[in-house]
């Protein structure tokens, strides 16, 4: 029977905790064993995640409505969807969660803290049109939804999405800066949770179940029962010290590299990576 997406989060979590142990010990073997089983997991929970959206999906109801056809008779048509653009529901649940994220995670995100949904498949091709209409309308815009880049090549980090007006080296990618952006994440969840109380309103059960996601897998933030917004917060912190000097490090130097390299769409949407091949044959890098 498969693993629900709860008991894959736990499973991540211990598996953490004994990678951190085993780097400690400088235990080589089992380092290389933990990390092979960690990805065998993330592919399971990715899975499940994706079952667990499918279902959603087929439950849910279009609404409709009658109108006359040609004939006279009644044929039901789609209602058209209303609301925001989707690159603003993008921009805003970017902002809550304050660093580069995947689509899935980004969809979540809104539809923890926004009353209308915001479609994963929808994402799929707004960087290609952010893209089109900076290299046609340039800085007309107050935003774009651009790419996060690898630190090496500047080339498009795959599947994260970012905001434009973030400076360039919270937008790059290097060793580090995945645990550090999920710590990120975690930390925006749970001040976003703590300002709508603030507020006397109720998070939703979907802020509840992102931020348990993101409790499960950090060390000393998660306790039984509802997530403490507070206590995710003070534990996030505490890891982010311990790779935020060396990620920004990383993150400053690939920065001023690319300033150096770069047009003014590929700071924003990648560079292509025979150019970058290219720029290291004649730097002799």
């Amino acid at each position: 029977m498969a693993e629900t997406i709860d008991e894959l989060e736990a499973r991540l979590a211990d598996l953490r905790v004994d990678l951190r142990e085993a780097t400690r010990a400088r235990d080589k073997a089992s380092v290389s064993r933990i990390r092979r089983e960690m990805r065998g997991v993330e592919a399971a929970w990715e899975e499940a995640l994706d079952r667990e959206e499918a279902s959603a999906a087929s439950d849910s109801t279009v609404l409709s409505r009658s109108t006359p056809s040609p004939s006279g008779d009644t044929e039901t048509v789609a209602r058209p969807p209303m609301g925001i653009p989707v690159r603003e529901q993008v921009h805003q649940a970017l902002t809550v969660l304050g660093a580069p994220a995947a689509p899935k995670l980004i969809s979540a995100a809104y539809q923890a803290f926004f009353i209308e949904p915001l479609i994963a498949t929808k994402l799929a091709s707004l960087r290609r049109d952010e893209e089109r209409s900076f290299s046609s309308q340039g800085h007309t815009r107050p935003y774009y939804i651009c790419a996060a880049l690898t630190h090496d090549r500047f080339s498009v980090a795959r599947g994260l999405l970012a905001v434009s007006t973030w400076p360039l080296d919270r937008r790059i990618i290097g060793p580090f800066s995945p645990r550090v952006d999920f710590l990120t994440h975690a930390v925006g969840t749970a001040s976003q949770i703590e300002r709508l109380a603030s507020l006397g309103h109720q998070p939703s059960e979907g802020a509840w179940r992102l931020l348990r996601r993101f409790a499960l897998n950090i060390p000393g933030a998660h306790e039984y029962g509802e997530p403490n917004p507070t206590r995710v917060i003070a534990a996030a912190q505490a890891e982010i010290t311990v790779h935020q000097e060396t990620d920004t490090l990383e993150r400053t130097a690939a920065a001023v590299r690319a300033r150096g390299q770069l047009t003014d769409v590929q700071v924003l949407f990648g560079a292509p990576l025979q150019q970058v091949e290219r720029h290291r044959t004649v730097s002799g890098t």
